[in-house]
């Protein structure tokens, strides 16, 4: 028994070692992934931020919102949502007259619900009051005029309010309009100097943003 203690001892020592050796290996393990989750984290937070404009019902801002039918009714966000945006429009008692523009364009309605991911200012009804019946009607009698400035009010990107400000300038599909330019803060923002009355409208294709003037592009 006396010659076996010292080789217990040794066995002893060695196990302990390994143990100790475990124990430090598994901690530098339990380290690596916690960077690895760090690194995950801070990618998941740049996607994040690089938005894709894409909204919901619970996104919309501005105080003519309210305007909107609740729930699932026609023309309300919830309804809106899934729908393309010129049949979105249709539906939406603040847009009656962009709709009656916008028909007037032959092609147009087909062309704004089967093109993914716009962005669209709205003149509500009450810009198109601004301009004056005679003026509406003068243009709506006349695509070739009329057609310019619809296409000022759209952009071939989506994007949402946050995404608007981080950008301040925007391109429509009337690139020889000039720039559009945002600007404000919180949920008082403007397009082009209109102020947006009701935005982040969410649509299967589009975000909508409801705005008080009718953009007049410079060319």
């Amino acid at each position: 028994m006396s010659k076996l203690k010292p080789v217990l001892g040794v066995v002893l020592v060695a196990l302990s070692l390994a143990a100790c050796s475990s124990n430090e290996t598994g901690s530098s393990s339990s380290s690596a992934p916690a960077a690895a989750t760090t690194t995950t984290a801070a990618q998941m937070g740049a996607a994040a931020a690089a938005s894709d404009g894409v909204t919901t019902a619970a996104d919309v801002f501005g105080g003519s919102c309210k305007a909107l039918p609740q729930g699932d009714a026609a023309g309300g966000l919830t309804a809106m949502g899934p729908q393309p945006v010129a049949t979105a429009a249709s539906t939406n008692p603040l847009l009656t007259k962009l709709v009656a523009a916008v028909q007037a364009i032959p092609g147009l309605v087909d062309t704004l619900n089967t093109t993914d991911n716009l962005t669209v200012f709205a003149p509500a009804d009450s810009a198109f009051a601004a301009l004056g019946d005679a003026k509406f009607q003068e243009l709506a009698q006349n695509p070739a005029a009329l057609a310019p400035i619809l296409q000022f009010h759209v952009v071939a990107k989506r994007y949402d309010k946050a995404g608007l400000l981080a950008a301040k300038t925007v391109k429509s599909l009337n690139a020889a309009g000039g720039d559009i330019t945002i600007a404000g803060s919180g949920d008082d923002i403007t397009v082009n100097g209109a102020k947006v009355l009701c935005g982040n409208i969410p649509t299967k294709n589009a975000t909508v943003f409801v705005i008080d003037t009718v953009l007049t592009p410079k060319a």
